[in-house]
């Protein structure tokens, strides 16, 4: 009897043991906003900088991890409306549609704008014309034939970029000639620094920080000044007129997040809104929603090294 009663409580005991051991475990891997891991699905146009917050936030915050996801902004909605995604980062705010899908499903989904980007026309470096106005590249994609366009280059036939230029051309479908599409901004990049005559449609953010391996590449485009429709003056996609907003094709970005409680998601947004994320959009050459402050140590009096 008293053997037995030794081995209920070494099993109790073991059984306790475990118990605790695994709740240990779970409090261990439970997901904050500052500790778990999570996928969030990018639109390419802007996978540059998003790389950046990812890899500055996990250096942080050591037991944060993120998978980039990059794909079409079309993917990226129905990955996000399809729940599939929990967390995403855009070129545009969720549509009223869209809105009222997610209200019938009681999700609440949370939107934090975080830059403006830009879209940039980018032509092959022989081309000494560096100007271009927005109404000759609407009229293309009306289908009139212009002599300084050979052809317009895309990403991705679902992408952002053919979207937003879909809608300022107020057509539901791009020419079947003329127009070229490829998967990613890097290989519309590429083709155009390649082929004179041809006008490229890229994220700026993949000329502000191109990859070491299209250095060299970048070198061999011009990035076109544009002329918006109701304009007599040509701008860039530079910081400068972003802030100013006199570029014609500049868009805000956001970060999308449908998680429903607080979670990585949550901890990455405000990351990114906040101060470290605003510097590090504002190094990237894009233009952060809120300017960092700087601070600035004033002396009464300058102290002369020692001779």
């Amino acid at each position: 009897m008293i053997k037995y009663s030794r081995v209920l409580g070494l099993f109790v005991f073991v059984f306790l043991f475990a118990m605790c051991n695994q709740k240990s475990k779970n409090e261990t891997n439970k997901e904050t906003i500052l500790k778990g891991s999570i996928d969030i699905t990018v639109d390419e146009t802007v996978k540059p900088i998003v790389e950046d917050q990812v890899a500055v936030f996990e250096g942080t915050y050591y037991d944060a991890k993120i998978s980039i996801k990059a794909k079409s902004e079309a993917e990226v909605i129905n990955d996000l409306l399809n729940q599939k995604a929990k967390v995403v980062v855009t070129t545009r705010d969720l549509t009223q549609e869209e809105k009222n899908r997610f209200e019938k499903s009681k999700i609440n989904p949370r939107v934090t704008p975080f830059a403006t980007d830009a879209i940039a026309f980018i032509s092959n470096k022989s081309n000494n014309d560096t100007l271009i106005a927005l109404k000759t590249v609407i009229d293309f994609m009306n289908g009139k034939a212009d002599p300084r366009i050979k052809g317009l280059v895309f990403d991705n036939p679902n992408s952002s970029t053919v979207r937003y230029m879909k809608e300022l051309a107020k057509v539901n479908e791009i020419p079947k000639s003329g127009v070229f599409s490829f998967k990613t901004n890097d290989e519309v990049i590429k083709f155009v620094s390649e082929n004179d005559g041809m006008i490229g449609v890229v994220g700026v953010n993949w000329l502000s920080q191109p990859s070491p391996n299209m250095t060299e590449t970048i070198k061999k485009i011009n990035v076109l000044s544009v002329k918006g429709l109701n304009s007599d003056k040509y701008y860039n996609p530079t910081q400068t007129d972003l802030a100013l907003k006199e570029y014609p094709l500049a868009r805000d970005l956001f970060i999308i997040n449908c998680q429903g409680y607080s979670g990585l998601g949550m901890g990455f947004a405000s990351f990114v809104a906040g101060d470290i994320g605003q510097r590090i959009i504002l190094k990237s050459g894009l233009m952060p929603v809120r300017t960092p402050g700087r601070k600035l140590k004033i002396r009464n009096q300058i102290i002369k090294d020692k001779e």
